[in-house]
């Protein structure tokens, strides 16, 4: 879980500077997107566990 939250706000930084950004969107929409993909993932094996 945090691995995925780590890529999507380095990944948004990475963005910020890449386009000069003063206000750091990218980061701020990643890493909410990175949070949510992440209790997503982590709540859908947790309710549904895979069957074997």
């Amino acid at each position: 879980m945090s691995i995925v939250i780590t890529i999507g706000a380095f990944g948004g930084k990475k963005l910020d500077e890449y386009f000069q950004m003063t206000t750091p969107v990218f980061t701020i929409v990643l890493s909410l997107l990175s949070i949510a993909a992440a209790l997503y993932l982590a709540l859908k094996d947790f309710i549904f566990p895979p069957k074997s």
